[in-house]
């Protein structure tokens, strides 16, 4: 009896603790760290003369720029209803299963929800286009709001708040700015303010900050106006800031829009921007608490479609105006440039089971590439049709499916190889 008590008892201690596991999942902008690479296996290696076998297409979702996050069993999406932001949850194929409204959108320029849900233990964390960060759980109630720019009396950048959450441990940071705090950390159970950092009399970004562990810290790397900074999770310390502007003295550009979530490996982080910006490697001493630069590239400056680095190089797009630019491929060991190709526009770009996946934003067209330091080696292409707006949403690859989205419309297309 005593026995058979016992092997009840562990059977429900394993399965409280795989179902804790399952929960404490992570799902997050740009998919695991926000490398933009998918941890895939299996995928097709070419795709079918017009592209890859479309499984299921919705409307009704709201106008968007953001990108699907995906849970075990549930899709979820954000995107603008009038004048509000609303979280969408939709069953695996499709369905929809509740639709909240978490707060107010942008509504001048670009005016869409650009904010790609973050999904952990089971709750949803948003951020609305005038700065609503909300926690929202898994049937769609909201737990807690709090509009940190209002709190921060922050000033929104020109094109709206386009953060993603970052969760780090018990926290959700958030960049509001300003002359009260450069960035905050909220408690993830309440809402209530954990840490500030020290504000920099400096207005916030687009940018996704990225978490990256280092010399016994957790590091949180992001911009304001003209700095890259990083700041101690634990505590909110600033560790120290790079004087980004001052890479780009003497170019001609006209604006300071920094969007693209930095690279980690090895110590050394990635940063870049559009507008003709400075790409730089930066070495993080041996306890995070300094930086110094190892290279500087003019090449390689993404406008806001993110960069993947696969074995030793970086891939990306490059700048030439709001309306154009090319594909590249840069070294990430020495910074030197490899190639610069064409193919329709800039765009965004993610990885997944060791090839690329480009979607280019003025027409649509997305390509499957194959990685190659010599070239840009597209092996197929096909366009997206439906939707109106630019191109702006990344890319999204979860079991074997891939997830684009384009304005009001999301399309899910199989590339799993049978």
């Amino acid at each position: 009896m005593k026995t058979n008590l016992h092997k009840i008892i562990l059977v429900v201690f394993f399965l409280s603790l795989i179902n804790e596991l399952v929960n404490c999942q992570l799902y997050d902008w740009r998919g695991p760290d926000r490398t933009g690479v998918y941890n895939e296996t299996n995928l097709l290696t070419e795709w079918p003369e017009n592209g890859p076998d479309l499984l299921w297409e919705i409307n009704g979702i709201g106008n968007g720029y953001s990108s699907v996050t995906i849970s075990e069993n549930t899709i979820y999406i954000t995107g603008k209803k009038e004048e509000v932001d609303v979280l969408t949850a939709l069953t695996l194929d499709g369905k929809k299963k509740w639709e909240t409204v978490y707060g107010k959108s942008w509504n001048i320029t670009y005016p869409d929800s650009r904010c790609t849900a973050t999904y952990y233990n089971g709750r949803l964390f948003v951020v609305s286009g005038q700065g609503d960060l909300v926690c929202i759980d898994t049937d769609g109630n909201i737990i807690w709001s709090v509009n940190y720019f209002k709190m921060y009396n922050a000033s929104a950048p020109r094109h709206g708040i386009s953060e993603s959450p970052l969760i780090v441990g018990n926290k959700v940071i958030a960049t509001p700015g300003g002359n009260k705090a450069s960035v905050v950390a909220f408690n993830i159970e309440t809402g209530n303010v954990i840490w500030e950092a020290e504000p920099l009399n400096e207005g916030t970004q687009y940018v996704n900050p990225k978490l990256v562990e280092h010399g016994g810290k957790k590091i949180v790397i992001t911009f304001s106006t003209n700095y890259i900074l990083a700041v101690d999770s634990e505590n909110g310390n600033i560790l120290w800031s790079e004087y980004y502007t001052g890479h780009n003295i003497g170019d001609e550009r006209r604006r300071i829009n920094h969007t693209i979530t930095p690279i980690f490996r090895d110590g050394c982080i990635f940063v870049t921007s559009g507008y003709n910006h400075m790409g730089l490697k930066l070495k993080l001493s041996d306890d995070g608490t300094s930086a110094e630069v190892v290279w500087r590239s003019n090449d390689i400056d993404p406008h806001h479609g993110g960069v993947v680095l696969l074995d030793k190089y970086l891939y990306s797009s490059t700048y030439e105006n709001n309306s154009l630019g090319s594909w590249i491929c840069v070294d990430w060991t020495t910074g030197k440039t490899m190639w610069i190709k064409k193919w329709y526009n800039k765009g965004s770009i993610i990885s997944a089971d060791g090839m690329i996946y480009i979607y280019e934003e003025k027409s649509g067209h997305v390509g499957l590439v194959r990685p190659d330091k010599t070239k840009l080696d597209i092996i197929n292409e096909f366009q997206i049709t439906k939707g109106e707006g630019p191109h702006w949403a990344h890319l999204v690859i979860r079991d074997g499916n891939l997830y684009i989205r384009h304005g009001d419309n999301l399309m899910v297309y199989s590339i799993k190889a049978s």
